[in-house]
């Protein structure tokens, strides 16, 4: 399958399909979606910023990157969240190549080091990222674990 990765600010058209996306994914409500992707508009900061990978009219795979991932970590930022892919497109390698868009695509703008929040353990090592410690997600007593992925620097051509 041919598949397009897409950045949302680049596609504000898009933004509620990905906003009711997300929220049926994860149950983080559609405004808050929409709210973080119409502040992607503002080209002041990097952060926040979301993605949707399409395959034609559907989108198959998303993330976004935020400030905080709703954890106690406030000092690890910024952080990859909403990671998704839909089920009948799973292993595939759509997650570790939606990773990897997502990161050189900070590097573009500057941002070496993303932090993820997950209860996974083993997938996120398969994508390149390195366990890094615990962290507790708002409204929870058990920790989660945190990966982080640095990226070196874009050389100068």
């Amino acid at each position: 399958m041919i598949y397009d990765f897409i950045r949302l600010d680049e596609h504000p058209d898009k933004f509620e399909t990905a906003a009711a996306w997300f929220h049926s994914k994860w149950g983080i409500p559609y405004e808050t979606y929409l709210e973080s992707m119409n502040q992607s508009l503002s080209k002041d900061h990097p952060i926040p910023e979301w993605y949707v990978l399409m395959e034609k009219d559907r989108i198959v795979a998303g993330a976004g990157i935020v400030d905080n991932d709703f954890h106690d970590r406030k000092d690890l930022t910024p952080n990859v969240a909403a990671v998704y892919v839909e089920e009948d497109r799973r292993n595939r390698g759509i997650a570790a190549k939606l990773l990897d868009f997502i990161a050189e695509d900070m590097r573009d703008q500057g941002i070496l080091t993303l932090y993820l929040l997950t209860d996974l353990t083993g997938f996120y090592e398969k994508c390149g990222w390195d366990y890094f410690c615990e962290a507790t997600s708002d409204g929870q007593t058990r920790p989660s674990r945190v990966y982080v992925h640095t990226m070196p620097p874009k050389s100068e051509e």
